[in-house]
């Protein structure tokens, strides 16, 4: 997942010493801590249900200080709207509903089970459930399922969203989309087959493991034509859940109410625990927290972490309202091998021996807040990774810098008095350029004189993610994270290291990696239906990028989030990114 996962982020290297105190101080390594706060305890909610209920009513009412990009399920790739849609969106199957890595099993929704797989691995064919309704009573039938993804071929009109099943089903660029259709029910996808109302049948070029993974995104979510409003559907979809859109004012508020046509019995996801569902956006992340602290408010739609000062506040006095999951997101810098001296690889070793891993880790907000320091650029909950590998011994003398061998790795690419780079970090994300000060900091004493160069957050893809600006202005190191769209190594490294996703702009692949081995083993693994077996051999593609010596990764991000008091059914979601699964919240009248 790309940084769509990430809204805004606040912390100051000095603060993160104090944090990491109170942490200490609580005992929060690991058991629940019930001494303070009126929570039922620290990281009661992480692989655990906290507050269980089945009680239906009242009001879940979320906070945030970012909006989507789009509630549009075809457009939207932010993190917490993947989780959010699952209010108002359904899929043929889905994420479990259960704590910590049980989420990452695939079960499911809308299908009467996982599909059955024939054509080595090409075709699938699924059984739609009875009672499937539309909020006006309608029944969802396989066409609304064909035609919502058919919507993904429409990027002229609806891009920004993520578009694997584009790229599995058509991978030639055939179909126009729905908008451009000579079918008359605009359903000319001939990959997708609909030969009655609740069989629908997809049939692959060639077979990918992780299909029915694509699947589970809300992008698979069914539309109907006659509610499609185009490039406007994000301002209010047509409900397919337990929950429909009264009123939204983006930027501000929403409200959802129950779908009175929803049928429980058509839905073993969902237990639909709160009448309503409302949303307030605000700016001041500050003032969210402390609205988080008060009990307005229930849960930060984000989920991005509470900020230096909340933090502080809830360490010492509601210990039991929080808990402290992995994200699933590694944060790095990556070195662009256009720009020299990273054209030689023994620069970039410079770089990786000669920064201060503990220092980043700090900067990041130390082991709670921050994250445990990364070894390597395979997040622990990907199928396939090992965090126990560490090439470049990023954990060795408490990840203190092995300056001997930088100043060796800089003999070796003839540059034994150092060299001069900037680093570019977005000016929106405040972490990042604590980040990059750390970085900064460090190679400076090896001889490496870095500045740092803050860009437009807002205009990422146009400006890292186009490798001629890249160039020209010396963007040696950037700093970045990325977060699995799915637990697969394609889910989370394809678009970082595989050759085809360097782009003129919008590029992802900002190493500019073109291994021909390394995008071999992506077409073993993705041809692979076992998963354990893939899993190997993304291990060892992981292995190969290492070897590359392209990404500095600091740490495997952890966040410290809040659980107000009033919630019952909470636990921290794998499958999302460690945010509480929202669409299983209830809350105590």
């Amino acid at each position: 997942m790309t940084t769509h996962r990430t809204s805004k982020r606040r912390l100051a290297v000095g603060s993160a010493v104090v944090v990491a105190a109170l942490l200490t101080t609580a005992g929060c390594g690991g058991g629940d801590d019930k001494k303070k706060g009126d929570g039922p305890g620290f990281n009661a909610a992480q692989n655990k249900i906290a507050n269980p209920s089945d009680k239906k009513g009242g009001t879940l009412k979320f906070i945030g200080t970012q909006d989507a990009d789009s509630w549009d399920p075809q457009r939207g790739y932010y993190g917490f709207v993947w989780d959010y849609a699952r209010f108002y969106t359904r899929q043929l199957i889905t994420h479990k509903s259960a704590p910590g890595e049980q989420s990452q099993e695939l079960v499911p929704d809308m299908a009467t089970s996982r599909a059955k797989i024939s054509d080595g691995g090409k075709r699938y064919e699924y059984t739609l459930r009875p009672g499937l309704t539309w909020q006006d009573g309608k029944p969802i039938t396989s066409k609304d399922i064909k035609y919502g993804i058919e919507r993904i071929w429409a990027q002229d009109v609806l891009s920004g969203g993520p578009i694997y099943l584009k790229e599995v089903l058509d991978p030639k660029g055939e179909y126009k989309g729905p908008y451009k259709d000579k079918d008359p029910d605009k359903l000319g996808l001939k990959a997708i087959e609909t030969p009655n109302d609740t069989t629908i049948i997809f049939k692959l070029p060639k077979p990918n493991g992780d299909f029915e993974q694509m699947l589970a995104m809300p992008a698979a979510s069914p539309a109907r034509a006659d509610k499609d409003t185009g490039s406007r559907y994000g301002q209010k979809p047509f409900s397919s859940g337990p929950y429909q859109w009264v009123s939204y004012t983006a930027n501000k508020s929403m409200e959802l109410t129950r779908n009175p046509n929803w049928k429980q019995s058509s839905d073993p996801v969902r237990k639909a625990l709160p009448d309503k569902v409302t949303l307030t956006l605000i700016k001041n992340s500050d003032e969210m927290d402390k609205r988080l602290i008060k009990g307005d408010y229930d849960v930060d739609l984000n989920a991005t972490g509470i900020g230096q000062a909340g933090r502080v506040e809830a360490l010492r006095k509601h210990r039991g309202n929080l808990d402290n999951p992995l994200t699933g997101f590694i944060r790095y810098a990556v070195f662009p091998q256009h720009v020299a001296p990273f054209n030689n690889i023994e620069c970039r070793k410079a770089v990786i021996y000669g920064a201060d891993k503990k220092s980043l880790q700090t900067a990041r907000g130390g082991p709670q807040a921050g994250g445990d320091i990364a070894t390597n650029m395979l997040p622990p909950i990907v199928k396939g990774s090992d965090p126990k590998y560490d090439p470049y011994g990023a954990v060795a003398n408490g990840g203190a810098p092995d300056v001997a061998k930088a100043k060796d790795a800089l003999k070796k690419c003839g540059k034994p008095d150092g060299f001069k780079t900037t680093i570019a970090v977005r000016n929106n994300k405040p972490v990042e350029v604590a980040t990059a000060e750390s970085l900064q900091a460090s190679l400076k004493k090896i001889n490496i004189q870095a500045e740092i160069e803050q860009y437009d957050g807002s205009q990422t893809s146009g400006i890292i993610g186009n490798p001629e600006y890249v160039k020209k202005h010396n963007f040696g190191i950037i700093i970045m994270g990325w977060g699995p769209d799915f637990p697969t190594g394609q889910g989370f490294s394809q678009p970082l290291v595989h050759s085809k996703y360097i782009l003129d702009n919008g590029n992802n692949n900002y190493s500019m990696l073109n291994d021909p081995k390394i995008d071999q083993l992506f077409e073993k693994a993705q041809a692979e239906l076992d998963e354990n077996k893939a899993a190997s051999i993304y291990t060892e593609m992981n292995k190969l990028v290492s070897e590359h010596a392209v990404y500095l990764p600091f740490v495997f991000e952890k966040n410290i989030i809040w659980r107000s008091s009033r919630l019952t059914n909470v636990y921290t979601s794998d499958a999302y990114n460690g945010r509480y699964d929202y669409q299983a919240l209830g809350v105590v009248k």
